[in-house]
Parts: C-alpha cells; sequence; structure tokens
C-alpha cells in the first residue's frame, strides 16, 4: 500500500490509535488521519462530547460510526472542548472526504501543551502504519 506524502501533512502531531492535532496556540484541532477514515470505510455517525466537556489525553472521547464498525475516538491532549464541528450531524461523510479538512471533530483549550511532545510526528505516524498501524 503507498500513501501519499499528503496523508501525512506535516503541521499534524498524531497518537498510534489515529487521531491527528494541529496545535495554533493553546488551541488544538482533533481529527482522524485519512487511514483511519480509509480503514472505517463510509462514516455514517459521529458521536462527539458536549462544550465545555473536560478531556484528558488517551481516554475516550466520542465514536465514529461507519458501514462497517464502532470506533472509539481517544482525546490527544487534555483539555476544555471549545467547539465541535457540528456540520458532521448532518454530514458525517465529510469525515471521508476531507479528514484534515472540513471533516475536523472538534477543538479544545489545551491545558497541558507538553503532552503534543509525547505525540507522533508525521515521520512516526507513518512509520507506525507501515508496521502495521494497530
Amino acid at each position: 500500500m503507498t500513501e501519499s506524502k499528503a496523508a501525512f501533512p506535516g503541521n499534524l502531531r498524531y497518537t498510534k490509535e489515529h487521531e491527528w492535532v494541529k496545535v495554533e496556540g493553546a488551541v488544538g484541532t482533533v481529527g482522524i488521519t485519512d487511514y483511519a477514515q480509509s480503514e472505517l470505510g463510509d462514516v455514517v455517525f459521529v458521536d462527539l462530547p458536549e462544550k465545555g466537556r473536560a478531556l484528558v489525553a488517551g481516554e475516550e472521547l466520542g465514536t465514529i460510526e461507519s458501514v462497517k464498525a464502532v470506533s472509539e475516538i481517544y482525546a490527544p491532549l487534555s483539555g476544555e472542548v471549545l467547539e465541535i464541528n457540528e456540520s458532521l450531524r448532518n454530514h458525517p461523510e465529510k469525515v471521508n472526504g476531507d479528514p484534515y479538512g472540513e471533516g475536523w471533530l472538534l477543538r479544545v483549550r489545551i491545558t497541558q501543551p507538553s503532552e503534543a511532545e509525547k505525540l507522533l510526528s508525521p515521520e512516526g505516524y507513518r512509520s507506525h502504519v507501515e508496521e502495521g498501524g494497530h
């Protein structure tokens, strides 16, 4: 399986569970990776936390349902949910079509910025996926 460079954007950090986060100051935008959405298949429902919920890095924050399976989504960083992508309620397929753009899941106010250092770089995530990705 060959992956394009675009499948691993360089401005993001990644988890081994296939979430990505884009850190901009004290705010992190979170989504699932292109690899994750392709493994899931057609996304039909996304269950996300309420605005204001406190997240702890590594804990489950919601689920993504596809025609194949239901998968947990984990918080890449600790923080408070500032916003969820409301458009996914009616258009969950955006996760498949544009996982790093319109298919983002939520934004958090990061409370432990040092946690970002523990996440995978694009190169580290690419190696993880190439080694089987689980």
